[in-house]
């Protein structure tokens, strides 16, 4: 009896790896996805509309699985400011980033978040910083200044305001990560997911449909397929599969896991878009993706 419960956890170890590389997998190829319909569609649009329809999708979901989609009172302010740092926020300054940025570099900055959560935990959690986490955030500064410095100083400065925007939705939603483990929502993470990502996600799209013209008639085939994969596949297959390889692994795990997002993203903008994949990006990519290894040890 005492070795039921390892023996199951290693039969579920697999499908928990399983999930993982779907999560990585859908992320990774929706940063080459998302910049190729801002060629047809605005940002705020693009980003708040497909975020409401996988937050619908989700709270359909949710229910066929019979979880409550009810949210205690004294939940709510959590919820909301959650809400704002990891989608409102996410959604918006990534969205406007790659408008500057290839989608390679963009997820490579995105992907610095572990790093300043390690950072953040020190005053939010008290966590002190270590020699690692240390090294973690000059490791991924050093990936930073590979992609400034890589195309020449001029092309840095046109960049600037990509690279701040990119910054600043990592920072955010590294913020709201580490809030969210000192005041954690008390919900099952589905109906969690779907809340979230509802309320950050409505606010940008009563703005963009405001100030953005939107014309349907310019999406593509290529483009209506794509704005499908980007509401389901990222908002609910992704994200489900992510919940269910975080109830098989190990937290630990599953977020080194997730360093498969930028190299995949990189790879795959290299092969859909063109963008380059030369020394400068393999640098940067290796810098990141060190740093990020010794934040999450």
């Amino acid at each position: 009896m005492t070795d039921s419960k390892p023996r199951a956890r290693a039969r579920l170890a697999p499908a928990g790896l399983m999930f993982l590389a779907i999560t990585s997998v859908g992320w990774g190829f929706n940063w080459p996805v998302t910049k190729f319909l801002l060629g047809e569609l605005p940002p705020l649009t693009l980003r708040g509309s497909t975020g409401v329809i996988g937050a619908a999708l989700l709270a359909v979901l949710a229910l066929i699985r019979r979880q409550s989609l009810a949210v205690d009172t004294r939940l709510w302010p959590r919820l909301v400011l959650y809400a704002v740092l990891n989608v409102t926020g996410w959604m918006v300054l990534m969205g406007l980033a790659l408008l500057w940025l290839p989608a390679s570099e963009t997820a490579l900055i995105a992907y610095t978040m572990p790093v300043w959560a390690s950072l953040l935990a020190w005053p939010v959690l008290g966590e002190r910083p270590t020699l690692l986490r240390t090294i973690a955030l000059a490791m991924a500064f050093a990936g930073l200044a590979a992609i400034m410095g890589g195309n020449g100083l001029g092309t840095s400065k046109e960049q600037l305001p990509g690279i701040v925007m990119a910054l600043g939705g990592a920072i955010g939603f590294a913020l709201g990560t580490v809030l969210a483990k000192k005041y954690p929502i008390l919900m099952p993470p589905i109906p969690a997911a779907a809340w979230q990502i509802g309320l950050g996600c409505l606010p940008i799209t009563v703005v963009g449909l405001l100030i953005e013209t939107t014309n349907l008639e310019r999406l593509t085939t290529v483009g209506w397929w794509l704005l499908v994969y980007s509401t389901v596949i990222q908002f609910c297959v992704a994200y489900v599969s992510w919940f269910a390889a975080l109830a098989r692994l190990p937290a630990s795990v599953a977020a080194i896991g997730t360093m498969a997002v930028p190299v995949i993203g990189v790879v795959a903008s290299a092969i859909a878009l063109h963008e380059p994949l030369g020394m400068t990006q393999i640098a940067a990519l290796l810098f990141t993706l060190i740093g990020v290894v010794l934040a999450t040890r």
